[in-house]
């Protein structure tokens, strides 16, 4: 069935005020016990798809270690944004309300998904057979479905497997199967219990876990106090890694 749509009105419900101290707490831990080389900013987007997405926080990313947050197609930063959306308890249908970036890739990546869908569903068309994706994470999910929404000759619906939840797009004609087509490729079912059954839960939004170095959380705690400066730079002096608000 189609996900639980995140209402997003005009009217922000996260400020930098009220959780950037927050997200700057969270964030420097982890970056200093990762050590990583990355600054932020916090604060209202400058760049977003008015159609598919409008946070009320940007995290944007810099520095010499962006490299290593962007790869395996931003694996380390979705991780770092999960986190710290369950860090701060924000509700499923908020989450599109908090969002990280780097080199405006969020933007990039929207519209690559909106490409994505209408490609997807012409074939599933042609075809006249289901077409089922890899396991995305509740925001990618939407953007499909809003994507396909005024098609009249498919329709999109979400399904569970062992990595997460997917998007199948069916013709519009097709019957819900009892069991949904399985995710392509690594994420198809290795024999056993089908993708559409009950067996080990789905591992997050997200698919496969975030990684996270080290076993566990850090067990210090930070020297010094918030963002505008009274840190005297954290372990080995350095200096806070929030860049200037926007």
């Amino acid at each position: 069935m189609p996900d639980a749509p995140e209402t997003n009105s005009t009217t922000p419900l996260y400020t930098d005020e009220d959780h950037g101290e927050r997200i700057d707490e969270f964030l420097d831990t982890v970056l200093e016990a990762a050590k990583l080389e990355l600054d932020y900013t916090v604060g209202q987007p400058t760049q977003y798809d008015p159609d598919f997405d409008r946070p009320d926080l940007m995290v944007d990313f810099f520095g010499e270690d962006v490299d290593l947050l962007m790869a395996n197609k931003g694996e380390l930063l979705l991780a770092l944004e999960h986190l710290t959306l369950e860090m701060l308890r924000i509700p499923s249908e908020h989450h599109a309300r908090i969002a990280f970036d780097c080199n405006g890739r969020r933007l990039l990546r929207m519209r690559e998904l909106r490409m994505t869908a209408q490609a997807a569903a012409d074939k599933v068309v042609d075809t006249n057979q289901p077409f089922a994706f890899n396991p995305l994470n509740s925001r990618e999910r939407r953007v499909l479905h809003i994507a396909l929404r005024d098609r009249t000759d498919v329709r999109s619906e979400s399904a569970s497997s062992q990595y997460g939840r997917y998007v199948v797009i069916y013709p519009a004609s097709m019957q819900t199967p009892e069991v949904a087509p399985p995710p392509p490729g690594p994420f198809a079912p290795r024999g056993g219990r089908p993708e559409g059954s009950a067996g080990s839960g789905p591992r997050g939004e997200g698919g496969r876990p975030p990684r996270r170095d080290g076993g566990g959380r850090d067990g210090g705690g930070r020297d010094g106090g918030g963002r505008d400066g009274g840190r005297d730079g954290g372990r080995g002096g350095r200096p806070p890694r929030r860049g200037p608000r926007r």
